[in-house]
This record gives structure tokens, C-alpha cells and sequence, in this order.
């Protein structure tokens, strides 16, 4: 795996809807710009010896670091594969869309959901947004969120950006009523 540079971001909303947000709502996301592992190569059809090299260097080198960046308890997750123009979708979701990442994270956050991701093909500087849900429970309206991300010079043509994002709570100010209030 070769690894072009990792970037950290964190965002402390102290303000929502003209109220105070106390203690501040903090969401962190650690992305690595990696070279793609099948760039160059033209379709390959069978994807798993790349997955199997490089998806778990990546949730090992990530998850740690989100949840260092977060400084709380993971409450709400999601990850990201952002493939530059010369690679596949696939390639991206390959590399997020199995336990050997995910498990990672999983572990590190506590947490039994399946992780919701966004994936897509993309020229460098494009903006993506990262979704996030509950760690234990998809259905906890409060914690669906997403956290925007862009990355200026990623990913290159034969890069893709591998991304983990996380929240110490819910949405500031969240209100909607609980989903099984709806029957």
C-alpha cells in the first residue's frame, strides 16, 4: 500500500439554530490518499488480492487515528472511498465494503452497525459528504448526520481517498421524534 499523505479534520460546532451547544458537538475524519492498487492494470476481475493486501493495513492505520482525533466516545460512524478518474467505483468499494476495514473501526467504536458509507468516482478537490449513523443502533434519528469533506489536491487520477469519520453525539439540537413513535 502505497500511501501519499494522510489528513485529519475536526469540527467543534459550539453554535446551532442561534443556541448554545454545551458541551460542543465535535466530529472528527482521518483520510488517507493511497496510490489504487489496480491503477494501470485495466479491468481486473478478480479484485481480492488487492482487497486482502491493502483494506486491512488501511483500517488499522484509520480507525485508530479517528477516534484519537475524536478525543470521546464514538456515538455515531461512517467511511468513505472517493476512486480518481482512472479507477472504478469498485475498486473503492472493495477496499471499505468488508469486514477485513470495517472491523476495525468497529472495534475501536464500540460498535455492532454496519457502517454507511459514500463512494464515487471523482476528479481531485471534489467536495463528498460523509454519512454517519448511530454505532449500536441505524435507527436512532439523532445521529444521522453527515460531515462534508474535501480534499484540494485528491485524489489524483490513480489515487482514491479512503476516509473513517466520526461524532462524539447525535446532530446539535436534534429533535425529531424517535422512529417508533411513526406506526
Amino acid at each position: 500500500m502505497k500511501v501519499r499523505k494522510i489528513i485529519t479534520y475536526t469540527e467543534d460546532v459550539h453554535t446551532e439554530g442561534g443556541r448554545p451547544v454545551d458541551p460542543p458537538a465535535r466530529t472528527a475524519v482521518v483520510l488517507a490518499i493511497i496510490e489504487n492498487p489496480w491503477a494501470g492494470q485495466g479491468y481486473v476481475q478478480d479484485l481480492l488480492p488487492g482487497i486482502d493486501e491493502v483494506a486491512p493495513k488501511l483500517g488499522e492505520l484509520l480507525a485508530p487515528r479517528v477516534v484519537e482525533a475524536l478525543g470521546a466516545p464514538v456515538e455515531a460512524y461512517g467511511k468513505a472511498a472517493i476512486v480518481g478518474l482512472d479507477g472504478e467505483i469498485e475498486h473503492g468499494s472493495g477496499l471499505i465494503h468488508t469486514l477485513k476495514f470495517g472491523d476495525f473501526f468497529r472495534k475501536a467504536a464500540n460498535a455492532t452497525t454496519l457502517l454507511p458509507a459514500v463512494e464515487k468516482r471523482a476528479a481531485a478537490g471534489t467536495v463528498f459528504d460523509i454519512p454517519l449513523k448511530h454505532v449500536t443502533d441505524a435507527t436512532i434519528r439523532s445521529h444521522h448526520q453527515s460531515i462534508e469533506v474535501r480534499v484540494p489536491d485528491g485524489p489524483r487520477h490513480d489515487e482514491i481517498v479512503i476516509g473513517l469519520a466520526a461524532a462524539a453525539q447525535g446532530r446539535p439540537q436534534a429533535r425529531l421524534a424517535p422512529l417508533s413513535s411513526e406506526q
